[in-house]
């Protein structure tokens, strides 16, 4: 049986985090969404009242109204395609649609502004600080946050804004970085990522998710490979008005032969759930072609390091005190002797039936049910409405919804 070194009960949770004193909480999301409706499930299982939700539509339209004492979760605005278009449309005018995949500084500018006015707003408390969900939807600056509390982080490339092709095949060369992962800032889902190689011949490879077309980029599920100069810089002066995080090829620890990571998901400052996630491609994401590996096998090769994988993990979620739930994507390295911490999302806790590590905090509880317990509900079995995803095959992921070039807004998805 996978064990972890860590106390039983579920987690304590931290100031500020409690429930109201009848029970009832508010969810910010999408109505319908999975997100809404598993954590709702959740709540129902702990006893506590079906949650209110207050539609991310409302919140960025101004017609939203919250009572005093109000205690309110804050959940991922992605794949909502009206909150999409209201967010990034403006940025790309007719040529919007939401398979697009520009538009994130739009997108960022307005999330975040919406956050802060529900920060403001007198008699309301949050379950995620609205400061600290703007960090982690900027690589650059979790990057620069990690780093300095000390967390393993990649190398990343220094000097500022990347201006465009010509600025960072320069700025490569001279740091000596040949594999890197171009980022974009306030991305997420691996939209508009880009692993990038440069060869000993002057060879170019850079594999994405994103398909050129009539001079557009589009999310799509089929990872493709540009090896012409002028698609690669096309790509990236594309993508740098956005804003650019730029981070060395950390080459990963395998499993059965692919290239493994793992979601560690922390709940008021312990990690409680792992998933592994495996493929022969340089991202890992389910919707990508990835698949579930086995968090046994991952122990197993971790053996002794196995604990060190989890405190990591639980030293990159202490540098966001204010959130009662982070997802920490961490990289092992070193045949699964070390790790670095690759991101930290605000929303990386959808999960469906996965269970807590055996012998931690939040064993048999799923992620939402995790989390109220922290905040003082009874614990109760993980619990899933009708019709809710089931969890993915371990070789076969499935995730519904998509389109042809499906665009997974900024939200945050294995």
């Amino acid at each position: 049986m996978l064990t972890t070194p860590r106390a039983t009960g579920p987690a304590p949770a931290r100031v500020g985090h409690r429930l109201p004193p009848d029970g009832r909480l508010t969810v910010l999301g999408n109505p319908g969404h999975r997100r809404v409706t598993l954590f709702a499930a959740a709540a129902r299982a702990a006893g506590l009242p079906e949650p209110a939700v207050l539609p991310w539509i409302d919140l960025l339209r101004g017609t939203h109204r919250l009572s005093p004492g109000t205690v309110l979760r804050i959940e991922s605005p992605g794949e909502d395609e009206a909150v999409d278009a209201l967010l990034r449309g403006p940025a790309l005018g007719a040529d919007y649609a939401a398979t697009r995949v520009e538009g994130g500084a739009a997108w960022y500018a307005g999330v975040t502004a919406a956050l802060r006015t529900l920060a403001a707003t007198p008699g309301v408390g949050l379950l995620g600080d609205p400061e600290e969900i703007a960090v982690m939807f900027d690589k650059r600056r979790t990057h620069a946050l990690l780093s300095a509390a000390g967390v393993p982080v990649p190398r990343a490339l220094e000097g500022g804004a990347v201006a465009g092709w010509e600025d960072l095949k320069a700025r490569l060369d001279a740091a000596g970085l040949r594999r890197v992962f171009v980022k974009p800032s306030h991305g997420s889902s691996a939209s508009g990522v880009v692993a990038l190689e440069f060869g000993p011949r002057g060879q170019l490879r850079a594999t994405t998710s994103v398909e050129l077309a009539d001079g557009r980029m589009h999310n799509s599920l089929r990872v493709r490979r540009y090896q012409e100069e002028r698609q690669v810089a096309e790509l990236v002066d594309r993508l740098a008005p956005d804003g650019l995080h730029v981070e060395q090829w950390v080459p990963k620890a395998s499993q059965s032969g692919r290239s493994a990571d793992l979601r560690v998901v922390v709940v008021a400052g312990r990690a409680t759930h792992a998933v592994v996630r495996t493929s022969d491609r340089p991202m890992t994401n389910l919707h990508l072609g990835g698949a579930r590996g086995s968090l046994e096998l991952a122990r197993e090769a971790a053996g002794p390091a196995w604990p060190d994988l989890l405190e990591t993990a639980e030293r990159a979620a202490a540098c966001f005190p204010g959130s009662l739930t982070v997802g920490v994507d961490v990289l092992p390295t070193a045949a699964w002797r070390r790790t670095v911490v690759g991101e930290v999302n605000a929303f990386g806790d959808l999960l469906p039936r996965l269970t807590g590590l055996a012998g931690g905090p939040a064993e048999g509880l799923d992620t939402y049910g995790a989390q109220l317990a922290a905040l003082g509900a009874a614990p109760a079995a993980a619990a899933v409405p009708p019709g809710a995803p089931g969890p993915a095959h371990p070789t076969h992921p499935t995730h519904a919804g998509h389109s042809t070039h499906p665009n997974h807004p900024r939200t945050e998805q294995p």
